[in-house]
């Protein structure tokens, strides 16, 4: 309690004092179903300690969460004060996050026993008990065996009262959803002095869905523990629930992994050049706003933003000479930079999660036009997710200060862009680009004090429309405004992004070699297959890949 501010303690306090309040009468009552409270209290116990069991370290996903239904079964069965009682035990037994573990195991308890007495006492205000015993205002309305109630009818006729039943049921599973949720954001406000929209961000549909499910299981244990069948069938209704729980959380781990992975090639890339910090997560950004737009589903979304984060991976193989050279490339590098889509693919095919990202990965350098790399593919040929990738690479090198070129205003970028479509940019990429800038703006991720962005839609508007600064670096003049240099081209023949007119040579010449972009950054090894050299190889024998590999 020492390291707690005043406000937390007095908080704690209080939530304790609440739970024994509600928890008390269930000590003092004579008719309180004690053989009841103590299963109920043993089964969510044994749910909770599976999670601290020393011999299933390391089986127990950590995502798991608490298992609410066992909780929620006891609001639907027993007295408020009684259901109180039984989630004391297993909130004791959880595993605390983070110190002082006793504070957080005595805060978890007073918080689940205060929102099972509030859910219980709205499920018996709405009648929910005479509707799970059958006495409910549905089946007091049908004359037949169950009307008089489960006390004086044949067992076997019993039924409960559907579908009023569902309506206290649900209504108890919202309130002991928001009280948890309350009493959460008030802890996190008094004591890690979190702004109080935490305590709204809590109330979201996200929070309610997940007690609504367990709600639903509670209510399923309830209405089988009440029937014929009695605690062996509620443990069957149970059993499946909590393996559905596990396996959630076995997915959620693995996605995490997964997360750690894709950070894990984005840090590696990016620590190669400090110039172009921040662009793979950029570019993912411009993706995700694009597939937006074009109404793509939330899983496809997904996968394309991956493939915006993912797309100049294959740089680690690239000698680090070349992403940092200061004068022009020769024609030679830039057939080494060129194979970089190539050394990408190969470096990610192993990863199945990826999936139509890894095509991204290899075509985002292709051109509608056909002339692109590193296959020549043409317009439908080329992937959805790649197009969608080129457009946002291109945009954003336009807009980022580099060690060889400064950035572009926004408006300019787009008008590149627009002029380049339909040869170096599928039309329908750049349309969609265009117009969910001109509503929502531009507002990219500042990684690094030297990874400068411009934002502003117009000279000397920092930001936008509006005029917000957001995205722009403190003390620094806008990008683009009067106060801020022209726009410098880079060294003749050194454009490493594939921005528009990127086949342009110096002495105004269209060239046959395109340069790659030089967002890649690392300070890796050589190319592991070391660099080519004579001509560069046309495509490889075999069929032509089309939309991945």
């Amino acid at each position: 309690m020492r390291v707690l501010p005043p406000a937390a303690r007095v908080l704690v306090v209080c939530a304790v004092l609440g739970a024994s309040v509600c928890v008390l009468p269930a000590a003092l009552r004579s008719d309180t179903p004690w053989p009841t409270v103590s299963l109920l209290a043993a089964l969510y116990l044994g749910c909770e300690g599976v999670r601290i069991c020393p011999r299933l370290a390391g089986r127990v996903p950590e995502g798991i969460g608490t298992f609410f239904p066992v909780v929620l079964a006891a609001v639907f069965l027993l007295p408020p004060c009684a259901a109180a009682l039984v989630a004391v035990p297993g909130a004791l037994a959880g595993p605390p996050v983070r110190r002082p573990v006793g504070v957080r195991r005595v805060w978890h308890a007073a918080q689940q026993a205060t929102a099972a007495w509030a859910a219980g006492r709205a499920y018996g205000l709405l009648g929910g008990p005479a509707a799970l015993d059958g006495r409910g205002p549905v089946a007091s309305a049908v004359p037949g065996p169950s009307a008089g109630g489960a006390a004086g009818a044949d067992p076997i006729a019993w039924v409960a009262d559907f579908p009023y039943l569902l309506l206290p049921a649900a209504v108890a599973a919202v309130v002991f959803c928001l009280v948890l949720a309350l009493l959460d954001g008030a802890i996190l406000v008094a004591a890690e002095r979190r702004p109080p929209a935490t305590v709204r961000a809590g109330l979201s549909v996200r929070s309610l869905a997940p007690h609504c499910v367990h709600g639903l299981a509670g209510l399923m244990m309830a209405v089988m523990w009440r029937s014929p069948y009695g605690l062996p069938a509620a443990l069957l209704v149970l059993l499946p629930m909590y393996i559905s729980c596990w396996v959630f959380a076995q997915y959620h781990r693995e996605r995490t992994a997964h997360q750690a992975t894709i950070r894990a090639l984005v840090q590696a890339v990016d620590i190669k050049d400090r110039y172009t910090r921040g662009h793979s997560e950029r570019v993912g950004q411009a993706s995700v706003m694009i597939a937006r737009e074009l109404g793509m589903a939330d899983d496809r979304m997904e996968v394309v933003r991956i493939a915006g984060i993912l797309h100049d991976v294959g740089k680690l193989g690239v000698p680090t000479r070349l992403l940092r050279k200061d004068g022009p490339l020769t024609p030679e590098e830039r057939r080494i930079i060129e194979l970089h889509p190539e050394y990408g693919h190969e470096m990610v095919r192993g990863i199945g999660f990826l999936g139509e990202a890894r095509a991204a990965i290899l075509h985002h350098h292709e051109r509608v036009d056909g002339s692109g790399y590193p296959y020549g593919l043409r317009g439908e040929q080329i992937p959805v997710s790649a197009r969608v990738v080129a457009v946002a690479d291109s945009f954003d090198a336009m807009t980022s200060t580099r060690s060889y070129s400064r950035a572009r205003p926004v408006p300019v970028a787009l008008a590149e862009l627009e002029r380049c479509a339909g040869t170096q940019f599928d039309p329908a990429m750049v349309r969609a680009l265009v117009g969910a800038i001109g509503r929502q703006g531009w507002h990219p991720m500042v990684t690094s004090d030297d990874d400068l962005q411009v934002i502003g839609d117009e000279p000397g508007a920092p930001g936008g429309p509006g005029g917000s600064a957001e995205g722009t670096l403190p003390g620094l003049p806008t990008q683009g405004g009067p106060s801020a240099a022209p726009a410098e081209p880079g060294p003749p023949g050194r454009s490493r992004d594939d921005a528009p007119e990127p086949g342009r040579a110096p002495d105004g010449r269209t060239s046959r070699v395109r340069p790659a972009t030089g967002t890649g950054t690392g300070p890796g090894p050589g190319p592991r297959t070391g660099p080519r050299s004579g001509p560069r190889p046309g495509p490889r024998p075999g069929p032509r890949p089309g939309t991945g590999p």
